[in-house]
Formats: C-alpha cells, sequence, structure tokens
C-alpha cells in the first residue's frame, strides 16, 4: 500500500457541473481527486448512494489514505455513511471536507425525502464544515448544528450562496486551503 491519498469528491443533487471547484479540483489533479459516481443524480436513493461512498472509501483505502470532499447532499450523504459504516472503513478515512451541507430536513424537495433525517452521528476523523451566510439551501446556524454534531470545526464562508457554481468561486484557493489542514 502506498501513502498517496485520494480525494474521493461527494458531488450533490444533480451533480457538479464543469465549473463547480469539485470539477475543476478534479481536472487539476485527476491523479489524486476521483469523483463517486452515482447512478443517478437526478433522482437520488440514499442507500445507494452511500453504499458507493462505501465501495469507493474501500477501493481507495486499498492505495492509501481517504480524504471526503463532499458539496451539499454529499455532505448529508457522508453523514449517513458514516453513521452506519463499519469502523474498519471509516478508520481509512484521514478527514472530510463537508460544503454547504444541504439541511434536506426542511427543503421542500420531495425526491431527496429518503435522505430525511440528517443523520447526526459524530464523525471519527477530522472534518470541517463550510458554510455561506446566505445559502438558500442551509442557515448559518443549522449549518453549525451539523458541525457541532458531526464534531467538526464550523468556518463561515461570507455572502457566497450555495458555495457551487454560481457563487463564482473559480478554483476557492480558500477550499484548497482547508483541505490542506486536513
Amino acid at each position: 500500500m502506498s501513502d498517496r491519498t485520494t480525494y474521493l469528491v461527494l458531488a450533490g443533487y444533480e451533480n457538479s457541473g464543469p465549473e463547480h471547484w469539485q470539477t475543476r479540483w478534479e481536472e487539476a489533479e485527476p491523479e489524486a481527486f476521483r469523483r463517486v459516481q452515482q447512478a443517478d443524480w437526478d433522482r437520488p436513493e440514499a442507500g445507494d448512494w452511500v453504499a458507493r461512498v462505501d465501495a469507493a472509501v474501500a477501493e481507495a483505502a486499498a492505495r492509501g489514505p481517504v480524504v471526503l470532499v463532499a458539496h451539499s447532499l454529499g455532505c448529508i450523504t457522508a453523514a449517513r455513511w458514516v453513521a452506519g459504516a463499519a469502523a474498519e472503513r471509516t478508520a481509512a478515512v484521514r478527514g472530510a471536507l463537508l460544503v454547504a451541507p444541504a439541511d434536506i430536513d426542511n427543503a421542500d424537495v420531495p425526491v431527496l425525502a429518503g435522505f430525511r433525517p440528517v443523520a447526526l452521528a459524530p464523525f471519527p476523523f477530522p472534518a470541517v464544515v463550510v458554510a455561506s451566510t446566505d445559502d438558500p439551501w442551509v442557515t448559518t446556524d443549522r449549518a453549525r448544528e451539523f458541525a457541532g454534531a458531526w464534531g467538526a470545526r464550523f468556518v463561515e464562508a461570507g455572502a457566497h450562496g450555495h458555495l457551487n457554481s454560481a457563487a463564482g468561486l473559480g478554483d476557492w484557493p480558500a477550499g484548497r486551503e482547508l483541505l490542506a489542514e486536513l
């Protein structure tokens, strides 16, 4: 086994497009960043999404340490995975960057109901929750609640919407700095 870190990209509902910081990071370092592909980005099934994360962690762990890089519903998927994963599997993860966790408990999006309730089990590895002050998918207070429950450090990113392509973050250097801390 090598000591090369694999950054597993957990995109959210409807996936991350070409201008999203997750995609840019993958394109900049394709040997290190690997998107966990989901069967259906538009009609997500919680059990399937979690199973795919579990399989991706197992595969990446055979090569070295793993860091999760999640956005929106990807954060909620990571939380569900942590809540149900075997300790041997979570032990392979060195940390998680959890950006703009979608508050699906309070979202009026029926296709996401299968992800309710948001899992609030503590993460057994270091994590950082990053939230914007004007995110339409999660209030700052709710994002802080998630961070507290997950045992994560909370970072308020200012007013940048959902911290996605529409926010115009480009390569999002501030996010890369947070990732480097993990």
